[in-house]
């Protein structure tokens, strides 16, 4: 595509600073916002009317950003981070916590990633936005709703249902750097009592990096096969049946690092991000009784996921005191998970009708087997992780007065969790874990909402695989999280603008930091071994907030910010007193949409993050950036076309960061070495809807 970037961003500008013109001169009516529904709780229930921060993206927003996985949303949501080292972002942060990486040791994720029913917490790669409907990011523990895996918070992927009426959509996008992507959906109804919805996505692009060595530009490609389908039984009167098979093939190409810091490598063996991810799931909806509904589900995935590199980033023979290394990851990983649960219906509250409650028990079961390939290694790296877990929960929701209303929830989970591995080591735990909240609403109005809350949060400890550790590092332990928080919900204007502000302190108990040590390979440069120790105290504190605006039918503005200070404190640690990685002190989005008339639109938005520490374990830190992204299009009821620019002003960003030694020009002195995010990308996309 032969277009300028220039002329695109000061013409799409342009446009928006005429409309707005026009869009103030016009009559002073407000124009009401359409309600928006979350459903990660144990009911549906109003954003504006939910006691906890959390951000909403609509099928309209993934639709405008052009978005294809997770991490093109994920900056929309304030103190929320992710870093890559691989092919997407597979690894999210709220609020400073979470996982950046990913090598010999197993994880328990402080971050849960579930996608229709189905956790994705350990297989983020596949955390696609194919026929989504809505993503939540809920910031906080998430204690009684979903236990361990949900420390920092909950990232819930939801795609569309089956219709009752025959609809569909076929969109194809074609970009910069060989971008090419074709989906499609179509659902609609079987017959009286059964209603499907299936989705295909094809997703392929050489990707920003330029290896001079092959002089190939496609050694860190993206090649990705997605498909859906969904079955939407009503087996009765009384019984619902929601069916979901889920299937990934991701062929991704990894080649990002340069001894230059830059997108063009010298690599001879490029490497890979592979995952094939098949899954299931199945829930039932029973509202036979007068007191409760009866729900129940299960899910089940296998994925097989292998992740390699070019340890040495170079060609053989680069340096006379070069080496030459690869690494490779196999993992088979397999997660099933049942549920049941029951929900009071109208009329069944206890206490005089002024209480509603939901109770369940819960099921986990997590196996991963992992197969290391090294060059120096003699023989292969085998080890086993297998984990178990097994909730009781409950919640109530009482309205005291016509004013107040109190929530509370309680979880208790017992863990089990063992490993071994081809080394001689091995592990096992037992524990029984508790978690929960208490949240008090007072409801000032019918547009005004504020709240406080108290919840608990908590994470399994472990093992660390690395055999060369000393005794005291072997294992870690059970993290725990406390989070304070007040914030107000709020409509206004006649509900054409809707805002939400929370203000929060946590404080982590044993927190669960991950470090690193650094060895000299026999042939040169050097080679990483994670491992996780606790620290004496961390803690956060900020301010998250959310706004959208309807000025009236040609304007709608929107807006989030974030802000975040967190502390690690360790006397025997290099962090201590530091800030924790991955947490930027502030992180914004604004922009607007513009409707012009007789089918025409256009959008700009700036997102920016605050520097940031890569590691906690090294000093090194990224670069503070504003990225513009715009859009202009043309839209009919069956169809619509959209030009669309991300990184207009073409800034380097980053996704991982690393210090050490790699460079046999300098004598192997520790450099720090960053994976550069997306460059500018322009695309069109067109889209049939029937």
């Amino acid at each position: 595509m032969n277009l300028k970037p220039s002329l695109f961003v000061k013409s799409t500008l342009a446009v928006a600073i005429l409309s707005a013109n026009h869009s103030f001169a016009a009559d002073g009516n407000n124009f009401s916002l359409p309600s928006i529904v979350v459903t990660s709780g144990f009911r549906g229930a109003a954003l504006q009317d939910v006691p906890t921060s959390l951000t909403v993206v609509d099928d309209q927003v993934i639709q405008e950003r052009n978005a294809d996985h997770l991490e093109d949303l994920i900056t929309l949501a304030p103190n929320v981070n992710s870093s890559s080292g691989a092919s997407h972002a597979k690894y999210f942060q709220i609020r400073g916590i979470g996982e950046r990486s990913q090598f010999i040791g197993p994880i328990n994720p402080s971050v849960g990633v579930i996608m229709d029913g189905i956790d994705m917490s350990n297989i983020g790669g596949a955390a696609n936005m194919l026929d989504a409907q809505q993503v939540e990011v809920l910031r906080g523990p998430q204690g009684t709703l979903y236990g361990a895996n949900a420390l920092a918070g909950l990232i819930n992927i939801r795609s569309n249902d089956p219709t009752t009426t025959t609809t569909g959509h076929i969109e194809t996008t074609l970009g910069t750097y060989n971008t090419k992507r074709l989906s499609a959906a179509v659902g609609g109804p079987i017959n009286d009592s059964v209603g499907y919805r299936v989705a295909f996505q094809s997703n392929k692009s050489d990707g920003f990096t330029e290896n001079d060595h092959l002089h190939k530009d496609n050694t860190n490609n993206i090649d990705e096969t997605l498909f859906r389908g969904k079955l939407r039984i009503e087996a009765s009167d009384d019984l619902m049946v929601d069916l979901t098979a889920f299937y990934a093939n991701i062929d991704n190409g990894y080649d990002a690092f340069s001894l230059d810091n830059n997108r063009t490598t010298l690599s001879d063996e490029p490497g890979h991000d592979r995952q094939e991810t098949s899954a299931l799931a199945a829930k039932t909806t029973w509202t036979g009784h007068d007191a409760f509904t009866l729900e129940t589900s299960l899910s089940y995935s296998d994925s097989n996921l292998e992740y390699g590199y070019d340890e040495d980033w170079v060609y053989d023979g680069f340096h006379v005191a070069g080496y030459n290394a690869f690494d490779n990851y196999k993992r088979d990983n397999k997660t099933a998970t049942a549920e049941v649960r029951f929900i009071s219906a109208p009329g069944s509250e206890l206490f005089n009708g002024s209480t509603s409650w939901a109770t369940g028990l819960y099921y986990y079961d997590r196996s991963s087997d992992l197969a290391r390939t090294y060059t120096y290694l003699g023989n292969d790296f085998i080890s086993e992780f297998d984990t178990s877990r097994l909730s009781v929960y409950g919640q109530l929701e009482s309205s005291l007065s016509e004013n107040y209303v109190l929530t509370t929830g309680l979880r208790i989970e017992h863990s089990e969790s063992k490993y071994s591995d081809n080394d001689g080591a091995s592990s096992s735990s037992d524990e029984l874990l508790v978690g929960g909240r208490v949240a008090l609403e007072y409801l000032a109005n019918q547009n005004t909402t504020y709240y406080g809350l108290i919840s608990r949060g908590y994470k399994v400890g472990g093992f660390n695989a690395d055999s060369s550790l000393p005794a005291n590092l072997k294992e870690f332990d059970t993290e725990y999280l406390w989070n304070y928080e007040v914030g107000s919900k709020k409509s206004w204007l006649e509900n054409s603008l809707q805002t939400q502000i929370a203000l929060f302190f946590q404080q982590r108990d044993d927190a669960q930091i991950k470090g690193n040590r650094v060895v000299s390979n026999p042939g040169g440069g050097s080679s990483f071994f994670d491992y996780v120790d606790n620290t004496d105290e961390a803690y956060s504190y900020g301010l998250e907030a959310e706004a959208r605006w309807k000025l009236n039918p040609t304007v709608s503005l929107f807006g989030s910010l974030g802000l975040l200070n967190t502390k690690l404190k360790d006397s025997s640690a290099a962090f201590d007193g530091r800030d924790a990685a991955q947490s930027p002190n502030y992180q914004y989005t604004i922009g607007a949409n513009f409707n012009h008339g007789k089918g025409w639109f256009s959008g700009v938005d700036v997102e920016g993050k605050d520097i940031y520490y890569f590691s906690d374990s090294h000093d090194q830190k990224s670069e503070a950036y504003a990225l513009l992204n715009a859009r202009v299009g043309y839209k009919t009821k069956d169809w619509d076309l959209t030009l669309w620019g991300r990184n207009l002003t073409d800034q380097d960003t980053f996704v991982r960061g690393f210090y050490f030694g790699n460079d046999p020009r300098n004598g192997y002195a520790a450099t720090k070495y960053t994976q550069l995010g997306a460059p500018r990308q322009i695309g069109i996309t067109a889209k049939l809807n029937f």
